[in-house]
């Protein structure tokens, strides 16, 4: 897999979350021109992107904020950012983490919550999923024994 993207409305802050979260940001620009247009399926695309990677460098994110055009919420479902984690779509991305009680207090501390508990899973790992900026949950998972 290359990347997984997620469209965001405030970039910087989805960029710090990610950022405390362990992943480093690789790169910042603005995408835009037919290109683009044509890609995405979409006209006069100006968007803001951050391309971050795992540490470990096999994995990365891109977050995008669209200026044009604006984000259009799907009026079937109307704002998903509180949908709980079976709703269709993308709805969790996974991260491997050492200390999965440091990583869950630096997440809090800049502003995400525990969708439901922290959990052991056997003698396997420790379990939690965060929501983030933007209603996104991250899955974390420490491996254990």
């Amino acid at each position: 897999m290359e990347h997984v993207g997620i469209v965001v409305d405030d970039l910087a802050a989805a960029t710090e979350f990610f950022v405390e979260l362990g992943l480093v940001l690789q790169g910042e620009g603005t995408v835009e021109g037919r290109w683009v247009d044509r890609v995405v399926g979409l006209e006069s695309v100006r968007a803001d992107i951050a391309m971050m990677q795992t540490p470990d460098g096999n994995g990365r994110l891109e977050l995008t904020k669209f200026h044009s055009p604006s984000i259009q919420d799907d009026t079937r479902r109307g704002d998903n950012r509180h949908a709980p984690a079976n709703t269709r779509g993308i709805r969790h991305v996974a991260f491997a983490v050492e200390d999965i009680d440091a990583v869950v207090a630096g997440l809090r501390a800049r502003g995400a919550e525990l969708v439901g508990e922290l959990e052991r899973y056997e003698d396997s790992y420790r379990l939690c999923y965060v929501r983030g900026p933007e209603g996104i949950i991250i899955e974390l998972a420490e491996r254990i024994g």
